[in-house]
């Protein structure tokens, strides 16, 4: 179930990420796709409070040696001079309705092979 919810999570962001990158710059774009092909999804795996969980993030490192996390945030929230480019929020926010149908879909599927 986590993981069908989260391939529609990750799907947003992909999205909203491909969106913002070298858009609406001052100067031309050097982006070689690196934060982009990073992305990616966890296997599910159970805490040691034993909750199910699955995280989706950034593959660290970059070929450069700097951190991707560093640069989804200063995309995210901006900085001096760079205006913020929101990608994972509005992510969040409008993939919450599919990403819990997709789970319950899923479910009702697992509960109909018993």
């Amino acid at each position: 179930m986590l993981e069908a919810g989260g391939e529609v999570v990750l799907a947003k962001i992909r999205t909203n990420l491909s969106g913002v990158v070298g858009k609406d710059t001052k100067v031309a774009s050097r982006s070689t796709g690196e934060l982009e092909r990073s992305l990616g999804m966890t296997k599910t795996r159970v805490d040691r409070n034993g909750n199910h969980n699955i995280k989706i993030g950034f593959a660290e490192p970059r070929s450069d040696g700097d951190s991707n996390a560093k640069i989804a945030n200063i995309l995210e929230y901006g900085r001096h001079g760079q205006p913020a480019k929101p990608f994972l929020k509005p992510a969040k926010s409008s993939s919450k309705s599919a990403c819990e149908a997709a789970m319950k879909q899923k479910l009702e599927e697992e509960i109909k092979k018993i």
